[in-house]
């Protein structure tokens, strides 16, 4: 298996490390700090999935897709591609320049290469499919938090549950199961399922809920269940996204916000 790595934050660097421990073939394309130092001192892996390094000879780093090598015959692929996988896990905010750039590089993919989106939100699932078709698609949703302390390190501070890959269209997940068993070697549960988008839609209600008041108010998300105030707006905002849900058919695992609601403050704070 070769897999791109597009984005070489806390989440690509953390995923990269699971695939080149399980013994993968992996390229990172980051910025060029990022480049510098992985080039120089390799890629370090700590945390609660135990500490690992991997050399500079251990995979390919390039500060822009254009440095990626195009020489097929040299990178022992399985496919009539560069790549099998191309996980983006850029920001939201990356989603169309990361797509356009793909999308001038064809032989990345070719025929059976699938790009899998390591993203939160909404919205940029439907950015790729206006270069690539929706059987190339895939979706992850990571619930295990990185951090980067340094360039070249990535820390695993906590794992709530396993990385859930699947299709928002409906496409066949067969293609999913050599990578979430190669993550899953790699040190980080990872699981293929039927039904990603109730997944992605339930983090994005524990997101929307917490991260913009433990920002503002920079306390622990658990201290906000404990005030009146921070409640009533969470409550509010838990509410604007069902609505959003059920305005654009879609669903998640739980049917109403006082359902979720109640789930919310019991188990997930």
């Amino acid at each position: 298996m070769k897999a791109l790595i597009y984005g070489g934050g806390a989440v690509g660097l953390g995923i990269a490390s699971c695939l080149i421990r399980s013994g993968e073939k992996v390229d990172i394309i980051a910025r060029e700090g990022t480049v510098s130092a992985l080039r120089k001192d390799g890629l370090v892996r700590t945390g609660i999935f135990g500490s690992f390094e991997f050399g500079p000879d251990k995979f390919g780093s390039y500060a822009s897709l254009n440095d990626v090598p195009q020489n097929k015959s040299s990178r022992d692929c399985s496919c009539d591609c560069d790549y099998d996988y191309v996980l983006v896990c850029t920001k939201s905010n990356g989603s169309e320049r990361a797509a356009f750039e793909l999308s001038l590089r064809p032989e990345i993919l070719g025929n059976r290469g699938k790009i899998v989106l390591f993203q939160n939100g909404w919205g940029n699932t439907e950015i790729f499919n206006d270069h690539f078709p929706k059987d190339k698609i895939y979706n992850a949703r990571v619930i295990t938090g990185f951090q980067r302390p340094q360039k070249n390190v990535v820390d695993v501070t906590v794992h709530a549950d396993s990385i859930h890959l699947g299709s928002l269209f409906g496409s066949d997940l067969n293609p999913m199961r050599p990578l979430a068993e190669a993550i899953s070697k790699g040190g980080i549960p990872t699981e293929v399922v039927e039904d990603v988008g109730k997944d992605l839609w339930a983090k994005m209600l524990y997101n929307c809920a917490l991260n913009p008041l433990g920002a503002i108010f920079s306390v622990p998300y658990g201290i906000l269940g404990q005030w009146p105030h921070s409640r009533e707006i969470m409550e509010a905002v838990i509410k604007e996204i069902f609505s959003v849900m059920e305005a654009t058919g879609h669903r998640t695992h739980w049917l109403t916000p006082e359902e979720y609601t109640a789930v919310f403050y019991e188990k997930l704070l």
